[in-house]
């Protein structure tokens, strides 16, 4: 045996446990040559898919950025911009993006660079954080996000297509639950330590190291997917990014099963879009500082339990994951606004009905995200693969940014009319599921 190899994990024994099935070995969907490297692939892009999702938590602009931007006193104008830019900042240029891709044979090292682009912003942010103040700093913040979502839509195009060159049908769904679990859970560790030991208000240098110790996670990642074992693949059609781009949106016009997909996922949008409307539900009953501990405590543990479960589920039948998701979402609201209301509850558990909501809520996104992922990955192979997801999270970049308009509605409905209103938007998402074609594997 070679030095060192001792040490190495035996991932053929790890897979085929976790499989858990005869045909634990089966090789759907992709090349014949990559089978033998499935257990060794699976497992690199578990760990490295893990330490990225931690570092998005870390990270995540509705908590741990916007504290940063108020501590350093930047405009509140600019700390609204910083879920919109976060979030479709990495979708909307997927669309050129695409073109360039294609033309690339291993898309691997497209991963590689956006991950390691990503950890220069966060680097950057942290510098900016330690050394300015003000606008000054709010401005360099949101300039450094910009780049971190550009990177992150690199890896966003480039991570389908690894994957459904290396993980076969009937396991993706369960690679992408293990990392949620597994991140949910570091996840849920950062949350108990801030329930128990916040920081200082004032404590700028402890949100610079988060950064810093984000970026190396990044570092880590990028690290772990350069290991990853992908065969060459299709690289036709990559010339004129523009052209190209303008030609993919036909899909839309033209691929009608991917037309519904895209539409169901924009309406199913509501469990990301209603998560704030109950924290503030809870803030609007004096709950303190303590109350945001237990959010992010219930968030940790909602995808740690069940995003394997889900991921378990997608490899069956994804379409039905997102139905019983959407459902699941869209019917807590009502739910949760008819016990607010009505009084029934006493009112020592009014305050705890939130998070409790938020941690039901959080099992219902990690189906949502679980199950369109799996679904997008399933429902095309090669370059097609690629053209789905750059012309999908495409429209869905543009839509998320509209959908900061509904914000303006909070001030005639308040927040429970649009948890109501966006419960309704998810109800309509399921419905248009149940149509969706049923993925054969």
């Amino acid at each position: 045996m070679a030095p060192g190899m001792a040490l190495e994990p035996d991932f053929d024994k790890l897979y085929d446990r976790l499989m858990d099935e005869e045909d634990a070995r089966v090789c759907k969907d992709i090349p014949d040559s990559a089978c033998t490297s499935v257990p060794r692939n699976f497992f690199r892009q578990v760990s490295a898919t893990t330490l990225t999702s931690l570092g998005d938590s870390l990270t995540n602009p509705k908590t741990t950025l916007a504290w940063l931007m108020g501590m350093v006193g930047a405009p509140v104008a600019l700390i609204a911009w910083l879920v919109p830019i976060r979030e479709s900042g990495s979708m909307l240029p997927q669309l050129f993006i695409a073109a360039y891709i294609r033309q690339l044979a291993q898309r691997k090292t497209t991963w590689v660079l956006g991950s390691l682009l990503q950890a220069v912003a966060l680097l950057a942010m942290a510098v900016v954080a330690w050394t300015t103040e003000g606008a000054l700093a709010g401005g360099l913040i949101i300039t450094c996000l910009v780049l971190f979502s550009l990177a992150r839509g690199l890896c966003s195009v480039a991570s389908k297509d690894v994957i459904g060159k290396t993980i076969p049908k009937t396991r993706r769904g369960r690679m992408n639950g293990l990392a949620a679990s597994l991140s949910g859970l570091l996840a849920l560790a950062f949350g108990l330590y801030c329930f128990f030991w916040p920081p200082a208000d004032s404590d700028t240098a402890f949100f610079a190291w988060i950064l810093i110790g984000s970026a190396g996670l990044w570092v880590l990642s990028s690290l772990i997917y350069w290991q990853i074992d992908e065969a060459p693949g299709a690289t036709e059609g990559g010339d004129n990014a523009i052209r190209q781009a303008l030609a993919r949106i036909s899909l839309l016009r033209d691929d009608p099963p991917f037309r519904r997909f895209v539409i169901t996922r924009a309406l199913l949008m509501m469990s990301a879009l209603s998560a704030p409307y109950y924290v503030v539900l809870a803030q609007q009953l004096n709950t303190g500082i303590g109350m945001l501990g237990a959010f992010l405590i219930a968030n940790g543990l909602a995808s740690s339990l069940s995003a394997l479960v889900w991921g378990r589920m997608a490899d069956q039948s994804s379409k039905r994951v997102l139905i019983r998701a959407g459902l699941l979402a869209s019917l807590l609201g009502p739910l949760v606004i008819g016990l607010h209301w009505s009084g029934s509850l006493p009112e020592s558990m009014q305050a705890w009905l939130f998070p409790l909501a938020f941690f039901v809520l959080g099992i219902a996104h990690s189906g949502v995200r679980v199950g369109r992922k799996t679904y997008v990955l399933d429902m095309a192979g090669g370059n097609k693969r690629t053209d789905y997801v750059a012309v999908g999270n495409s429209l869905i970049g543009l839509l998320l940014l509209m959908t900061g308009l509904l914000g303006l509605l909070t001030a005639l409905i308040g927040a429970a009319g649009m948890l109501l209103l966006l419960s309704g938007m998810g109800l309509g998402g399921t419905l248009l599921a149940c149509r969706l074609d049923e993925i054969k594997y």
